[in-house]
């Protein structure tokens, strides 16, 4: 999430896979011990949260929404304060949808808008790419996408 936040989508993305991951693929070969909750709980913040940029506070809910290069769409429903909205994100827009309730106002990269019956679409603001940080040694996630060009990097199938 706060990879996604800082504009690391790509090692957003990566973090992502290993928390998704940690109990299908058996990443810390420990599963047969049990689920790991918080490995669940953590996909859908980093996916609603990291990439869908959703944010409540102060009785208000925001998004800033941005994909990294590997997601091509996201889509997810919650409920927030007696509504059901449904948010479906791609790398150009977002489109916000009232399924049930009153409606209420929302934020999007900093604009405020009034959801109602009709859905509402907002065009994605793109940042620029910071620098990549340095990752602990040994402690790297495993990239998401291979580069063709470089022989050393390894993908999680």
């Amino acid at each position: 999430m706060v990879a996604a936040e800082c504009g690391h989508l790509e090692l957003a993305h990566d973090y992502l896979g290993e928390t998704a991951l940690m109990d299908l693929h058996d990443l810390n070969r420990n599963t047969r011990d049990g689920l790991h909750i918080a490995s669940l709980a953590g996909a859908w913040t980093a996916l609603v949260a990291g990439f869908g940029g959703m944010r409540a506070s102060r009785g208000a809910l925001r998004f800033a929404p941005r994909l990294p290069g590997g997601i091509s769409r996201l889509a997810f429903r919650m409920r927030y304060r007696g509504n059901l909205i449904k948010v479906t994100v791609t790398g150009e827009s977002a489109t916000y949808e009232l399924l049930d309730g009153p409606g209420l106002v929302l934020g999007h990269h900093g604009e405020e808008f009034h959801l109602e019956k009709e859905p509402v679409e907002r065009g994605i603001i793109q940042g620029i790419s910071p620098v990549a940080p340095c990752q602990p040694a040994g402690r790297e996630p495993i990239p998401r996408r291979i580069d063709p060009h470089d022989r050393n990097r390894r993908r999680v199938r």
